[in-house]
C-alpha cells in the first residue's frame, strides 16, 4: 500500500467513509439488529432499557451519538468506562465480518496507519480519533487490530481447511 497514513471522519466520504460508526451499514450484535455500528455500540452504554430506547430512538447516527453523549451518569451502565472499549471491538468485527465489501476494504489498507481525522476539537473526538494530531485515536487502534485479525485469521491453516 502507497499510502502511510489513512484519514476518514465523515461517513458520507469516499472510499474510507465507511469506516466511520455513523456510516449506514445494519449490523447484527448481540443477536439484535441495529442501523450503524454507532447504535450497536451506544446500546450497551444505558442503565436501563427506557433510556437505551430513548437514545437509539434519535433519526441519525450522529445524534444517537450525541443523545448517549448527554447521558446523565446515574442513566450509564455500570462499568462502562471499562467495558467501552472492548464493545466497539465487539461491534467492529460483527460490522467488517458481516459485511465482505467491508472486510476487504479494511484489508486493503494494507499496513497503513487509519486515523479518525476529527475536525472538532473536544474530549470525545480526542479519544475515538485525533484532531490536528493530538489525540488517543483509538477508532483507528481498533480498526488496525481488527485488520491484523482477519489477517491473522484469514491466513491460519485451519481457516484455509474449513
Amino acid at each position: 500500500m502507497a499510502e502511510d497514513e489513512i484519514r476518514f471522519y465523515r461517513a458520507s466520504e469516499k472510499p474510507y467513509g465507511a469506516f466511520s460508526n455513523l456510516y449506514r451499514r445494519a449490523v447484527e450484535f448481540e443477536g439484535e439488529t441495529f442501523a450503524t455500528s454507532e447504535h450497536a455500540y451506544q446500546a450497551g452504554k444505558a442503565r436501563k432499557p427506557e433510556v437505551r430506547d430513548w437514545v437509539l430512538s434519535a433519526p441519525s447516527p450522529a445524534l444517537v451519538a450525541m443523545a448517549a453523549h448527554g447521558l446523565y451518569y446515574w442513566d450509564i451502565a455500570p462499568g462502562w468506562s471499562r467495558t467501552k472499549f472492548d464493545r466497539m471491538r465487539g461491534v467492529l468485527r460483527a460490522k467488517f465480518t458481516q459485511h465482505e465489501d467491508l472486510k476487504e476494504m479494511l484489508l486493503a489498507t494494507g499496513d497503513a496507519r487509519l486515523v479518525e481525522s476529527a475536525t472538532v476539537d473536544n474530549e470525545v473526538n480526542r479519544l475515538w480519533g485525533e484532531v490536528n494530531g493530538e489525540g488517543r485515536n483509538m477508532l483507528g487502534q481498533l480498526l488496525m487490530e481488527l485488520r491484523a485479525s482477519l489477517r491473522e485469521e484469514a491466513s491460519s491453516p485451519t481457516r484455509r481447511a474449513a
